[in-house]
C-alpha cells in the first residue's frame, strides 16, 4: 500500500505536483477537460492543508523543444476557472529558470503555479539529469497523481523521488485501489471484455487475465486473427497475421484454465471502410471474401450480454467495432448499456473504451473509468508501474 497526501505533513511545504494535463486541443481550446477535473480532488486538498502548489505535466509530443501549440498556458487559465482562483503560469521556454525558481519561492499557503510543458526539455523521456535536479529544486514533497503516465520512468514522474519524500494522490489512488482490487480479490463472476484492432497489443494482458477471469470476452478488429486461426474466411477484415498462432494458443490456454473465451458468432460486414458503406450481417463461418468485419452482430450482441448480466465484476479495455462510425457503432453502444444497466462493478480502462462510454452517454453509470489507457493496459498486465513503484510505502 503507497502513502497519499493524508499520510504526509504538507502544510507550508513546496509540493511538487505531477499531473496529467495532456488534454485534447483544437485552435488552441481545450476541448475536453475531464483530465483537469480529475486533478482537482488532490490539488483543492493541498490547498485545503496550506501546501504551496507546484503543479506540472506533459502535452502531447514537443520532442525536447519549446513549441507553442504545446504551450500549458490554456491549462492555467481552464483551472483558474474550476478552482475560482488565479493559477501563476510560469512560462519559460526550459521550464525551470530564475525566474520560475523565485516564483516558487515567493509561493503562498495554498497558492498554485503550473510549471511549462515538461517535454519541452529532452531530458524528460530519458529521466536523465540536469533536468530532474532542476525541478527537485523548486519542491521538498513529491506527490504523482498522473496515473496515465505512470507506466513511463521520466523526470517527472519517478525521477523526483530519489530527492524527496514522495506518495501519491487521490487520482492514483483510486486508480490503483479499483484496478488491483480487481486482479487480486473480485467480487465473482468476474468477466474481462478485449477489443481493439491488434491481437499481439492485448496478448500479455489476457495471458495475465486468464489466470483470474471467469470469462472473457473478446471484440472488435482482433476478432478476426481468431477467426483466422479458427480456419474461417474473414475477407478484407483487419488481421495480425503474425499472431494468429498466438491466438491458437490463448483459446487453448483459455480451455485448459477452465476460463469460458467467448469470440463474436456473427459480423456486420462492409464493402468499404465508410460509414455509408453497403453493409449486411453474416455468422462468422459465412464472411464473403470481398468483404471486412466492422461490428459485432445482432447474435452477438445477445450471447455477451447473458455473460455481462451474470458478471459482478466486469474490465472493459477496447471497442467492439469501428464505433466512430455511428453505422458500425451498435456492437459498442450494446456492450456500454449493458455494463451501465447491469449489477456489476464496471471497471473501463482507458482510452477507446472510456471515449465510447462518454460518447454514448454512459460515463456517470459506470463504478471507475481509467484515465490512462496504456497504463492501465500495463497494470492489468500484471507489470509494476514505475511512477508508482517509486513512491513510499504506508
Amino acid at each position: 500500500m503507497k502513502k497519499t497526501v493524508r499520510d504526509i505533513d504538507v502544510s507550508g511545504k513546496r509540493v511538487l505536483v505531477r499531473c496529467d494535463f495532456n488534454v485534447p486541443m483544437k485552435d488552441g481550446e481545450i476541448t475536453d477537460d475531464i483530465r483537469i477535473t480529475a486533478a482537482l480532488p488532490t490539488i483543492q486538498y493541498l490547498q485545503e492543508q496550506g501546501a504551496k502548489v507546484i503543479l506540472m505535466s506533459h502535452m502531447g509530443r514537443p520532442k525536447g523543444e519549446a513549441k507553442p501549440e504545446f504551450s500549458l498556458k490554456p491549462v492555467a487559465d481552464r483551472l483558474s476557472k474550476l478552482l475560482g482562483k488565479d493559477v501563476i503560469f510560469a512560462a519559460s521556454d526550459v521550464v525551470v529558470d530564475d525566474q520560475v525558481k523565485a516564483a516558487a519561492d515567493a509561493l503562498g499557503a495554498g497558492e498554485i503555479m503550473l510549471l511549462e510543458n515538461v517535454r519541452y526539455r529532452k531530458e524528460e523521456t530519458k529521466n536523465e539529469e540536469p533536468f530532474t535536479g532542476q525541478l527537485a529544486a523548486l519542491g521538498e514533497i513529491f506527490v504523482n497523481d498522473a496515473f496515465g503516465t505512470a507506466h513511463r520512468a521520466h523526470c517527472s514522474t519517478a525521477g523526483l523521488a530519489k530527492y524527496m519524500p514522495s506518495v501519491s494522490g487521490f487520482l492514483i489512488e483510486r486508480e490503483v485501489k479499483f484496478l488491483g482490487d480487481a486482479l487480486d480479490s473480485p467480487q465473482r463472476p468476474f468477466v474481462a471484455i478485449m477489443g481493439g484492432a491488434k491481437v499481439a497489443d492485448k496478448i500479455p494482458v489476457i495471458e495475465n487475465l486468464l489466470k483470474k477471469v471467469d470469462a472473457l470476452i473478446i471484440g472488435g478488429g482482433m476478432s478476426y486473427t481468431f477467426f483466422k486461426a479458427m480456419g474461417y474466411e474473414i475477407g478484407t477484415s483487419i488481421l495480425d497475421a503474425e499472431s494468429i498462432g498466438l491466438a491458437k494458443e490463448l483459446m487453448a490456454k483459455a480451455d485448459k484454465a477452465g476460463v469460458k473465451l467467448l469470440l463474436p458468432v456473427d459480423t456486420v460486414c462492409a464493402k468499404e471502410f465508410k460509414n455509408d458503406s453497403e453493409k449486411a450481417v453474416f455468422d462468422r463461418d459465412q464472411m464473403p471474401s470481398d468483404m471486412m468485419g466492422m461490428d459485432i452482430g445482432p447474435k452477438t450482441i445477445t450471447l455477451y450480454k447473458e455473460a455481462i448480466a451474470e458478471a459482478k465484476t466486469i474490465v472493459w479495455n477496447g471497442p467492439c467495432g469501428v464505433f466512430e462510425m455511428p453505422a458500425f457503432a451498435e456492437g459498442t453502444k450494446a456492450i456500454a448499456q449493458a455494463l451501465a444497466e447491469g449489477g456489476a462493478t464496471t471497471i473501463i480502462g482507458g482510452g477507446d473504451s472510456a471515449a465510447a462510454v462518454e460518447q454514448f452517454g454512459y460515463a456517470d453509470q459506470m463504478t471507475h473509468i481509467s484515465t490512462g489507457g496504456g497504463a492501465s493496459l500495463e497494470f492489468l498486465e500484471g507489470k509494476e508501474l514505475p511512477g508508482i513503484a517509486c513512491l513510499e510505502e504506508k
